[in-house]
């Protein structure tokens, strides 16, 4: 997810983590709410800060931009919670399957890294929910691709994500089953080179989670637009130590923002408002 979209899709490789593709939108003010303030555990009152866990880049959601810093749509809500509780978040940046065992020894006060939360995760760590995420495909504007039927078709997926390892394969795999040709994946490194590959026409389509494909398309400037519906929507949880005083600090601290309208808004600067949610629960896992 480095070289990303100034206007102009790049093909040029490129050998840091940076992945600016325009304006920052502005962050909204956040004022602490005392009663919510006054719930912070003692040991992180006192330090006036929880240490966060975050791998990036994954665009919109958490990426470095020009200057290196640490942004996105994750980053935005996460500094309105802490602001919500008058302390402030301090990211540092992690391996994504370290983040959760980083969390369970102390090391991160939070794992925030568009997690997903799931049953199994759940017997290693809590989870806040603040967003519902599914699998979105993409395709240039006025092709026909299915996504239920790609068989015999290029598509492109970041590596190691769950569309990588799991859903598009299992559809590759039911289409050899029927007796068809596979669908032939191609991974790349980053998302913004999944992106240039189908705007190039490299590939026929891609498939990414929702905000991630929805932030592309956004991007494009119509180039792209979205193939089949959103399908496997689950909840993103922000990962806390089993048991931690935090959790039920946290929940209340996005329900808060998610009543006053605030939470609203920042999907919307972030155009992710599809996956916006209503109420925030203590592991919502689905599966």
């Amino acid at each position: 997810m480095v070289c990303a979209l100034a206007g102009v899709l790049l093909t040029a490789g490129c050998v840091t983590n940076i992945e600016d593709t325009g304006p920052i939108p502005p962050k909204i003010t956040v004022r602490p709410v005392p009663e919510l303030a006054a719930r912070v555990p003692p040991d992180i009152a006192a330090a006036g800060e929880v240490v966060v866990g975050v791998n990036v880049p994954y665009q919109p959601n958490e990426y470095r931009d020009r200057r290196g810093a640490i942004v996105g749509f994750d980053i935005d809500l996460m500094d309105a919670v802490t602001a919500v509780l008058g302390i402030r978040a301090r990211y540092t940046e992690s391996a994504f399957e370290k983040i959760i065992p980083a969390v369970q020894a102390g090391t991160y006060d939070i794992g925030m890294s568009s997690i997903t939360d799931t049953l199994e995760r759940e017997q290693q760590v809590d989870f806040v929910t603040y967003f519902s995420a599914g699998v979105q495909w993409a395709q240039r504007v006025g092709d026909d691709i299915d996504p239920e039927n790609a068989c015999g078709k290029r598509v492109a997926v970041q590596a190691t994500t769950v569309e990588h390892i799991e859903e598009v394969p299992a559809k590759s795999d039911a289409c050899v089953a029927a007796g068809k040709d596979p669908i032939i994946i191609d991974a790349f490194d980053e998302q913004s080179a999944v992106t240039n590959a189908l705007v190039l026409g490299q590939v026929d389509a891609m498939s990414a989670d929702s905000p991630v494909t929805a932030y592309a398309i956004e991007q494009t400037d119509g180039k792209i637009e979205p193939a089949g519906p959103v399908f496997d929507a689950a909840p993103y949880g922000w990962a806390v130590a089993k048991g931690s005083a935090l959790t039920p600090v946290l929940r209340d601290a996005v329900q808060q923002l998610m009543d006053s309208g605030q939470y609203r808004q920042i999907t919307e600067n972030w155009g992710v408002q599809e996956g916006a949610l209503r109420t925030s629960v203590i592991n919502g896992a689905r599966s």
